[in-house]
């Protein structure tokens, strides 16, 4: 799925991952591809994927304070406050 991280004046990261685990109230919710669509309000905690790059799949992680997550076709768009 292609994913994009932005914050408030940047783009955080960008492209494709294997799955992504968001941090959500009532806990974590775990992205694979073509999950069914989804608006959601993000809380404080660690937005966590395994991104998919030239040398194999990486483990990345990006703390966040708070922010909302898309999902719509295989396409994931987080807005976050860092």
């Amino acid at each position: 799925m292609h994913i994009s991280i932005l914050g408030l004046k940047q783009a955080l990261w960008q492209g494709q991952a294997k799955q992504v685990v968001l941090p959500t109230d009532d806990g974590e919710i775990c992205v694979l591809d073509f999950h069914q669509p989804f608006l959601v309000s993000l809380s404080k905690g660690d937005i966590r994927f395994d991104a998919k790059e030239q040398s194999g799949i990486l483990k990345k992680s990006i703390t966040i304070k708070d922010g909302i997550a898309h999902m719509h076709g295989n396409e994931l768009a987080v807005l976050v406050e860092t």
